[in-house]
């Protein structure tokens, strides 16, 4: 028996893929609008982090 047989057989199987997109979007979205948002000199400190480390 292939493994696609296994899933069919499963009880609301179909609910899966799509939450998983929402999720997907969601966490897309949400770090968009974060990037977009977000302040320009927290993300220039964050991007000279490596750069001005004095351990």
């Amino acid at each position: 028996m292939k493994f696609i047989n296994y899933l069919e057989s499963i009880t609301g199987i179909g609910i899966y893929p799509m939450a998983s997109l929402l999720i997907f979007f969601g966490f897309f979205a949400i770090v968009g609008i974060y990037v977009i948002k977000g302040r320009k000199e927290y993300f220039e400190y964050l991007s000279n982090i490596p750069i001005n480390n004095k351990s």
